[in-house]
């Protein structure tokens, strides 16, 4: 695609109004359209921000991220972001600002999360990555971005069974993990590939 192109789709993008109950996210100038997630999914998000600390950070959901040079506008289940960097108002955040993006497995997005986000967010220079996994009952930590464009990726990975306590040194927390759910009857994938 070429940079007009890109830039066309992202104008269209920003007009754009999805039918109700739909996740709309702009991918390297791809746009993306998700059904509303299961409640497991749901209940991981809500189970995750409250264990991240409001004094130091500010867990956001449904928060736009503007990754300029990817053509991306990713809406992640989860943003951490320091208060103090927050700007007063905008749909979308600069992911310069961004110390952490969260996002939760789904059947439909097990590639899209393992792979071309990691690669979107690594090229962003987002400090951590996390991926929370109900389909495998793990989490991916990801640390350490480094890159441009689809070959920028995190040179650190911590992989986490559900119930183990997880490490996010970044934000100075212990992430219990072990009231997280698990989809059913969902088959089993071969991510991360590291």
């Amino acid at each position: 695609m070429t940079a007009v192109d890109e830039r066309g789709v992202a104008e269209f993008f920003e007009g754009f109004e999805p039918p109700d109950g739909l996740k709309v996210e702009l991918l390297r100038g791809e746009i993306v359209m998700m059904a509303s997630p299961d409640l497991v999914h749901n209940l991981i998000v809500l189970l995750t921000e409250r264990q991240i600390p409001l004094d130091r950070w500010y867990p956001l959901q449904t928060q736009d991220v503007d990754i300029v040079d990817e053509a991306s506008e990713p809406v992640p289940d989860l943003v951490v972001v320091a208060p103090e960097v927050l700007p007063p108002s905008g749909r979308l955040l600069p992911a310069s600002l961004v110390t952490m993006v969260v996002e939760v497995v789904s059947k439909t997005s097990v590639e899209r999360d393992y792979s071309v986000k990691r690669s979107i967010y690594a090229a962003a220079g987002i400090p951590v990555y996390l991926i929370i996994d109900p389909i495998m009952a793990q989490c991916v930590l990801l640390t350490r971005p480094e890159g441009d464009g689809d070959r920028a990726d995190y040179k650190k990975q911590i992989k986490q069974k559900f119930g183990d306590v997880l490490t996010v040194e970044a934000l100075g927390i212990e992430l219990d993990t072990s009231a997280f759910g698990t989809l059913p009857d969902v088959r089993p994938h071969r991510f991360p590939l590291l």
